[in-house]
């Protein structure tokens, strides 16, 4: 296989095939991947600003009977640290949320028996109707495949039913690594890989924005890498002109402090700092009509963060108020709104403050 006609091929934003994927991914020298990737990402986002955003993650429930395998935040409904998230504790986060300059709420948690569809409508109106101009990123395609199940209705109902409550956008949460082999071992419950891109499919056909993601470095190998990309590719594809489709991809590392994949299975996080710049850059050339690729800040630190904008990352995401998935498997990676503008300028790069749709915000 012929290095230059794959260059030529991935700056003309073709689509690669695994094979072609996997042979840059596995035998390109990094700074040459380096050097494509960030010639690719000029491509997609010409000028040297670096997106960043205020938002808070709140945890909707930690209650979840999916039990993945590595999830140290999960709890049965028994435990003595289980909860849902009150009606009060969201107003508190939300005014201090508002109070910091942000206006979305990132939503996720547990896959929890006890809560329906009409949970999250009702949370979703009371929400909207007391902060008109939060913004709710909320929820995943294994939620939506659970509470299709649990409901006993279509996927397409339990979207628009969560849209008409005030769903403004579907984050790419419970991707993992998108084959079944490896879904089996890291989260055997959740959604199938077919499940989850049907979710996004009908999310794209609705038109609701939603993210793509990917937590790597534990059971899969360089090929499932690849498939995985290409999934989110082809599905990209199908989306009708004009509509948001994927706006942005987000890898990350597996965390693996004591996680019962790595406790008991022996799979500990196999991810450094020069793995995490290959995998940023081959995502930046295999998703040729993806816009945007986020740097995973929250579980990499500054100094890796900062190479990765000359990767093909224009993304470092948000300031994240409040974590509590993440870094309950051992990361510690935090920064407030200045901290975030500091990494970006230290790297070379004009902060952009943005919204979840990447339009610039002032200040």
């Amino acid at each position: 296989m012929k290095n230059e006609k794959l260059f030529i091929k991935a700056l003309d934003l073709a689509p690669l095939t695994v094979e072609e994927a996997l042979h840059l991914y596995r035998n390109i020298p990094l700074v040459e991947i380096i050097l494509l990737a960030g010639e690719i990402r000029k491509l997609h986002v010409p000028d040297n600003k670096v997106g960043w955003m205020i938002d808070r993650n709140v945890n909707l429930t930690n209650i979840c009977f999916s039990q993945c395998t590595f999830c140290n935040f999960c709890r049965k409904k028994n435990d003595h640290d289980s909860y849902v998230t009150s009606l009060e504790e969201y107003r508190i986060k939300i005014k201090e949320l508002i109070a910091l300059g942000g206006d979305q709420l990132l939503l996720q948690g547990g896959m929890n028996p006890a809560l329906g569809v009409s949970y999250y409508t009702d949370l979703f109106r009371t929400l909207k109707s007391e902060f008109p101009e939060l913004r709710l990123h909320a929820l995943g395609p294994p939620e939506v495949i659970y509470l299709a199940a649990h409901e006993g209705i279509s996927v397409r109902e339990v979207l628009e039913k969560l849209h008409e409550a005030g769903l403004d956008s579907l984050p790419g949460a419970g991707a993992e690594i998108l084959s079944d082999r490896v879904r089996k071992i890291v989260s055997p419950a959740k959604a199938t890989t077919s499940e989850w891109l049907g979710v996004m499919r009908e999310a794209h056909r609705m038109n609701l924005p939603t993210s793509a993601t990917m937590m790597f470095g534990h059971a899969e190998n360089d090929e499932e890498r690849m498939r995985h990309l290409i999934l989110l590719r082809d599905l990209q594809e199908e989306r009708a002109p004009g509509n948001w489709g994927f706006i942005s991809f987000i890898p990350w590392p597996f965390q693996d402090e004591g996680t019962r994949l790595a406790e008991k299975f022996g799979i500990r996080s196999n991810i450094d700092a020069g793995e995490y710049l290959r995998m940023i850059a081959i995502s930046r050339i295999v998703l040729n009509n993806i816009t945007n690729v986020q740097s995973s800040l929250l579980t990499v630190g500054a100094d890796t963060a900062m190479l990765t904008l000359h990767c093909g990352a224009n993304d470092l995401g948000s300031i994240m108020i409040e974590e509590n998935v993440v870094s309950a498997a051992g990361t510690g990676h935090r920064f407030d709104a200045a901290g975030i503008q500091e990494v970006i300028r230290r790297a070379g790069f004009i902060p952009r403050r943005r919204d979840q749709l990447y339009r610039t915000v002032a200040g």
